[in-house]
């Protein structure tokens, strides 16, 4: 059976290549590899949830499902004055999200391997974004909102993005059951952006 990008430890030969990528009016340059989300490009719906979030310049952030790092890694220009932690359980993609917070000159980032959120248990956040891994299962991207609700402060948010047809319905009900208030930002080609309040 083929590796997902979801897998700790992908099989896939390596094969690296780089492009660059404008977001939020900065442009970041990206090494990526075979074996993590959407190699060739950075995705639709991360770009939509880079140019929906609002990252305070002293906020804490945690990027869950990092990838190799567009979010959190834009979301780190934003807080500058903050902190950004990457998550994600692919050891290919951290190792590949570190590399490219150091070739962009990103300094304010911590990039961990986790299984959800086991390497963050305790910490406190203002902000979590993420694009979940769909694929993983409905039951591990409801984790994702579920147990993310705890790491925040109190009026924390959580950001996500989610397409219609990979399950937005559901994914804005768990929301709705967990947080005090969702709203729907932005829909665009199937994508919806939530931001659920603690």
């Amino acid at each position: 059976m083929a590796d997902h990008y979801y897998t700790n430890r992908p099989g896939a030969a390596h094969d690296e290549q780089q492009f660059s990528f404008v977001l939020r009016g900065k442009e970041l340059r990206f090494i990526t590899d075979a074996g993590v989300f959407s190699r060739d490009r950075i995705d639709f719906g991360s770009v939509l949830l880079i140019e929906n979030m609002e990252i305070g310049s002293h906020a804490r952030v945690l990027d869950v499902g990092c990838g190799y790092g567009p979010i959190g890694l834009t979301a780190a220009t934003l807080a500058d004055q903050g902190r950004v932690t990457m998550i994600d359980v692919n050891e290919r993609a951290v190792d590949l999200a570190r590399r490219n917070a150091e070739r962009n000159g990103i300094k304010n980032v911590e990039v961990r391997v986790s299984d959800v959120y086991s390497a963050v248990q305790g910490e406190q956040y203002d902000v979590i974004l993420t694009n979940p891994p769909i694929r993983a299962g409905k039951e591990i991207v409801h984790r994702i909102f579920t147990e993310g609700h705890a790491l925040l402060v109190e009026d924390g948010e959580m950001w996500v993005v989610i397409q219609k047809k990979q399950g937005a319905p559901s994914a804005l009900k768990k929301l709705q059951e967990t947080y005090r208030e969702v709203i729907e930002v932005d829909r665009e080609k199937g994508y919806s952006i939530f931001r659920a309040i603690k």
